[in-house]
Formats: C-alpha cells, structure tokens, sequence
C-alpha cells in the first residue's frame, strides 16, 4: 500500500466529502466598480428623522415613570426606548428566532440570561441576548432606568409557560405550544455584557470593537477622541452602503453628523440618528471629551462605498 495519501484518501479518513484545508485570512482589496446611487436624495420611511434627541422624548414623556417609544422601525431593524420605574420587571421570556440587545442609558438594571451569572447593567452597559435564550430584567436602585433596545422588525416574543404572559398584541391569543429550544451561543463576537467606561478606564487606547454580529444585524462600538482624529475636511462625503441602512446610538460625548441632503449637526449622549441606504453620510467625534457611537446595520460587514480618492 502506497504510503502517499491523495486528497480523495484525506478526505476519506476525515470523513467529508472534500479535504479540510487551511486557509489564509482574506485582506480586503481595493477594487474600483460602478455602484448605483440614486439621483435624488433617498427619502426617509415614513415616520423615521435623521435625528432623534433624548431631551425631546424626555420632554415629551414628561411626569411618566414608565414609558417607551419606538425610534426606528424601517421593516428590516427596530429600535425602541424603554423608560421603567424602580422596581419594574421584564418577565423571563425569550425570542424564538432573533437576537436582542440593548444599551443601558441611565440606571440600573438586573440582568438574568440563562446560562449566565446574573449581574448588573449600568450607564454605558451593553447587553447581548442569543435567540431562544430565557432572560428577565429588573430596574434596580433607586432611580429609573432608561434602555435603548434593537431587534428585528416584529420580532416576536414568547413566554414559559410558568410565566403568566401580558396581555396579547390585536389580532393575537396566546395558545399552549412546544419548541424544541437550544439556548444561544456566545462568542468572540458576542458577550452577554460590556460597559465600555470600565473598558476605557482600563486600556487608554481603547476603540470599541463589534459587540453584536448574527446573521440578521450587526452592531459596533466606536470610542475615540476628536484630538486623535486628522483636521476636519467640511468637503467630505464620507461614505454609503447600497443595501443597508444605518443608525447609531451616541453613547457617550458629541458625535458630528454630516449627511447628503441634510445640514451638519452635533447629536448628543443618548441621541438616535438615522440614515438611508444611498445615502452619503460622514460621522467623527468631536469634542474635548471622549466620544461613542453604537453603529447598527442590517447586514454582517456591510459594504462602504467611498469617493474614488478615498480608496
């Protein structure tokens, strides 16, 4: 018997139908192409504005306690304030099919994820909850607490059966069922929690990093200072994404905004800024202090198309 192994006889022993070989991580090449932009400025879905402050919600929500209010709901992603008195809790339950996370704001917030020893969120937590994953909340302390909440558009909820669930949406009744649940996976793309000002006070070179990648969405933290950034060009477009759009909690600081279509603004800690796919947009820290925006797109490692002289 020949002791040189062919490939087909590798494959064999590994039990595939094809070899497993290693290969080399992929670099991103610069490749000039023709990309379709729309002519006019895209339109924002109904009820969507590029800019969203927390100060008007919070006026608007004036002497409430409790309150939510949907920001982003474009059919793909949604986005979603939730306010709660202390003392407030979210039932366990689980999503059958998608991911939740959410941003902590203001407050404090028990956390139990199945799997998972409970902990706390705080101001400038970051909480990531795997599909068919169990998990309950409670605001703690004694002030109230202020979440910003992303999932899919309609993703929908279930309860344990030991859970008595809250009343049914319009159009729905709860009804007996069974599923065969795995609870999710984490992995060097996804924690059950970050609080990124006890990951800056530990490492002054700290720049954010992806807290959220599935199949469905990603999410990205960037931290950064404006005094590390090259001179401001008012000239610059920035960038657009073809399929997707995007939309950015600012997490900490000032984030300066310049969108095609749009004059340039400043948005604030805890502001929801949104635009549409094909659209040019430009975003940097500014600022004396530290700044962080949470970037949400709908799709994984989404496409940026830049200006020729950007490549």
């Amino acid at each position: 018997m020949s002791k040189t192994l062919t490939l087909a006889s590798i494959a064999l022993v590994c039990g595939c139908g094809w070899p497993l070989l290693a290969q080399e991580p992929q670099r991103p090449v610069p490749t000039a192409a023709w990309a379709p932009k729309p002519n006019a400025t895209p339109a924002y879905p109904p009820g969507h504005r590029p800019w969203v402050k927390l100060a008007d919600l919070k006026a608007r929500h004036k002497g409430e306690a409790t309150w939510s209010e949907r920001i982003v709901d474009d059919g793909r992603l949604s986005g979603e304030y939730y306010a709660a008195a202390p003392g407030t809790k979210v039932v366990r339950r689980f999503h059958p099919d998608t991911r939740e996370w959410f941003a902590v704001v203001e407050g404090e917030i028990r956390v139990e994820i199945e799997g998972q020893t409970p902990f706390s969120a705080t101001r400038g937590s970051l909480v990531n909850i795997p599909r068919q994953t169990i998990y309950s909340l409670e605001t703690i302390g004694p002030a109230p607490s202020l979440r910003f909440v992303v999932n899919v558009a309609r993703a929908r909820t279930l309860f344990p059966q030991d859970v008595d669930p809250p009343a049914p949406a319009a159009g729905t009744t709860w009804v007996p069922v069974t599923i065969n649940r795995t609870a999710g996976r984490y992995d060097e793309f996804n924690q059950p929690h970050l609080n990124i000002h006890e990951a800056a006070a530990k490492n002054e070179k700290y720049a954010g990093g992806r807290f959220v990648r599935d199949d469905k969405s990603e999410m990205l933290v960037l931290y950064g200072h404006e005094k590390n950034m090259p001179p401001l060009d008012p000239a610059d477009k920035g960038h657009f994404h073809a399929e997707s759009a995007e939309f950015w909690l600012v997490f900490t600081g000032q984030i300066r905004y310049s969108f095609e279509g749009q004059q340039p603004f400043i948005a604030s800690e805890g502001d929801v800024v949104y635009v549409p796919a094909g659209t040019w947009h430009a975003t940097r820290y500014t600022g004396a202090a530290p700044s962080c925006r949470l970037s949400i797109t709908e799709y994984v490692g989404n496409a940026l198309l830049l200006e020729p002289r950007k490549q």
